[in-house]
């Protein structure tokens, strides 16, 4: 497959709305910015099919010798996003049907049903008409497959396609009426020509999780056939250039390890919210490093200044720009792309911003960013390419649990389980300690720990995984909300948590629910485990009974429960597994954590001050750290006697150094 030999830097541009004038402009300004490659053409099907099987490239084959000539790379996008109007018109069975049961009409994008037979046609027409023109174009260095997938529909074409795929999964009605426990309601069917999808005409989308479970399944599975469908036969004209698509930084929607399987490589959009913390920006990467088992991904859009859909678009600081890119290549990104190159002039992107603004000046401040950090990635090449990140700590992270969870009726409506994930990777972020998010079928072994908060959903055997993973010498930590239901949603029999209970050594009465304005207190027994004798905790509160010979680490200060265990170790084989039973404060955590990695000797690849990143990435190049301080102050971060050079100014770099803030070092290791 072909490799890119620099970090590619640019992203979407949309020619079609500007003169021959404006072009050329623009590519006297990204050269000087040093962009070198540009995303086209996203949204422009219709103009490409003017009429169905009449087509028009004249117009984009005139661009993408300009972008050539002009020494800048070009990543294609199939248009297949934003269907022309008379697909829509001629053929409404493509327009998908909302929630409530209602025909939607043209408009918007990604506004197709993903298993409408002729929408997939046309679709593999333009992308094979697109395949046969630029497959093997000098220009091309990847192909960008439709725009951030995500559509539900509820028509006639997916109603039976759902049929079709419950069939498929579980043979007979009688298997069906199994899983799904229809007896409870009276929900049982005879056949599944009675299935009906999850809608608000029967509130089963509320009320029924395993249809709903089912159902969100299906439209993952639905999509990725929708991407498929264009990918082979991009494949089919050139099988050397990698094929992505972005996913939508609302990542909740599609299972991303079932819709990344046939992804050469990953895509996603990272647009932060400004009150978003570091660890948070951060998470989401890995996250998305870890779909394809700790391969590079490509960053396909992010804002080079503010955003225009959210109620408060602040403006990036001067800097902020740069700190962004770079925390994303430090967690596994092989590219900085930007949504967009030019500022549209109308519609509803018109604000969003762009290196070039409406001005259409140089000198602004966002451009003057923009060219600096084009230069600084320009001198780093192709240093940290396929680089890939070390780490000793794997966090279980399933879409299907996710969902489950928040489908779930009860013990709280605050269930948020990328929140709760997201406190426990703080409390290694923080610690500035390598992750690898993985499924629930990776191999645990090359772990030393692994870290499965609210492992609610018993699926792919992970129940004796994890307890083979702990009796062979592994270091466990999981949460209340933990192996209670299997992959229907259906709850175990016997005492919670299920196959997790014996090598746990505990077992779970009942789960109190707080409300928020509602804490208990922790209270420690083990002295030397954490700096203070009390924590206050909330959310959620299990009643635990230790069984097994499970130590007690705290127990509830508060209510009817006072005096009984909230968190416990338990040795188990060779190893030892820990239950925390509640949310505790964030403090408790980040010293549990802290006390754990220890023990297993696990720790910062170097040591700094609070607020810097720290990051590693091995490339067949070498070893190279990244620094980036979060800080709105100076910090300092200590080398050691490692002896390190700077890739963006070549300086030398040993012992402490002070580092300014918001800046970034990117070093790599001189052996």
């Amino acid at each position: 497959m072909k490799k890119a030999d620099r970090i590619y830097y640019g992203g979407d541009y949309n020619p079609d709305q500007w003169d021959d004038q404006t072009i050329d402009e623009d590519m006297r300004l990204f050269k000087k910015a040093g962009i070198n490659l540009l995303t086209l053409p996203v949204f422009s099907w219709a103009k490409l099919e003017p009429d169905e099987g009449v087509y028009n490239f004249e117009w984009l084959d005139r661009i993408i010798d300009k972008i050539w000539e002009n020494g800048i790379h070009v990543c294609l996008a199939t248009p297949t996003t934003a269907q022309p109007a008379w697909l829509s018109t001629r053929y409404p069975e493509v327009l998908p049907v909302d929630i409530a049961g209602r025909k939607r009409t043209h408009g918007m994008r990604v506004f197709f049903c993903v298993n409408s037979l002729k929408y997939r046609e046309r679709a593999a027409a333009i992308a094979e008409q697109m395949a046969m023109r630029y497959a093997h174009h000098p220009a091309l260095a990847m192909w960008h497959v439709s725009n951030e997938y995500g559509t539900y529909c509820y028509c006639p074409t997916c109603q039976a396609k759902f049929r079709v795929w419950l069939r498929k999964r579980y043979g007979t009605v009688d298997e069906l009426n199994k899983r799904w426990h229809t007896t409870f309601w009276g929900r049982i069917v005879s056949s599944f020509e009675e299935v009906t999808l999850p809608t608000e005409l029967n509130d089963d989308y509320r009320f029924n999780p395993a249809i709903q479970l089912d159902y969100m399944r299906f439209v993952t599975d639905s999509t990725a056939e929708c991407f498929q469908n264009e990918y082979d036969i991009l494949k089919k004209y050139n099988p050397e250039i990698p094929i992505q698509t972005n996913m939508s930084g609302f990542i909740k929607k599609l299972d991303q390890f079932t819709m990344t399987k046939k992804l050469d490589i990953v895509g996603w959009d990272n647009y932060p919210w400004p009150d978003d913390p570091a660890y948070f920006v951060a998470m989401k990467h890995d996250i998305m490093r870890g779909l394809k088992g700790g391969q590079s991904f490509v960053l396909t859009e992010q804002s080079p200044n503010q955003q225009n859909w959210q109620p408060y678009n602040l403006l990036k600081r001067p800097g902020e720009v740069r700190r962004l890119s770079y925390q994303a290549m430090a967690h596994g990104a092989d590219t900085c792309l930007f949504f967009q190159m030019r500022q549209s002039v109308a519609g509803q992107e018109k604000f969003h911003g762009a290196i070039i603004s409406h001005s259409g000046r140089e000198d602004t401040r966002v451009f003057r960013e923009s060219s600096v950090l084009g230069a600084e990635l320009a001198h780093i090449g192709d240093t940290f390419l396929n680089g890939r990140t070390p780490a000793r700590v794997g966090i279980l992270f399933d879409w299907n649990n996710w969902w489950a969870l928040e489908l779930s009726s009860g013990p709280s409506k605050d269930m948020d389980y990328l929140k709760t994930v997201s406190l426990y990777y703080e409390t290694l972020y923080r610690q500035n300690i390598g992750v690898d998010f993985l499924p629930f079928e990776a191999e645990l072994e090359k772990y030393d720990l692994v870290i499965a908060p609210m492992i609610y959903m018993e699926k792919n055997n992970i129940g004796e995984k994890l307890n083979a993973y702990v009796k062979n010498g592994g270091t466990l930590v999981t949460t209340v909300m933990s192996g209670l239901a299997d992959e229907n949603d259906r709850c175990v029999f016997g005492a919670y948590p299920g196959k997790l209970k014996d090598m746990l050594g505990i077992w779970v009465e009942e789960t109190d629910a707080l409300r928020p304005y509602e804490q208990n207190h922790m209270k420690i027994e083990k002295a030397d485990m954490v700096s203070r004798e009390e924590y206050s905790c909330d959310f959620l509160c299990d009643i635990i009974h230790p069984e097994g010979g499970a130590e007690v680490l705290a127990t509830y200060e508060d209510d009817f429960y006072a005096g009984i265990p909230c968190v416990t170790c338990n040795t188990f084989g060779k190893g030892k597994a820990y239950y925390i039973g509640t949310q505790p404060e964030q403090k408790f955590l980040e010293e549990l954590m802290e006390k754990i990695c220890k023990d297993c000797n696990i720790e910062s690849v170097y040591s700094a001050d609070e607020g810097v990143e720290l990051t590693v990435r091995k490339s067949d190049k070498g070893r190279i750290v990244f620094v980036i301080n979060h800080n709105s102050k100076e910090a300092e971060v200590d080398f050691g006697t490692d002896k390190l050079k700077s890739l963006i100014d070549e300086r030398k770099l040993t012992g402490k150094n002070t580092i300014q803030p918001g800046d970034v070092f990117v070093t790599i290791v001189e052996e």
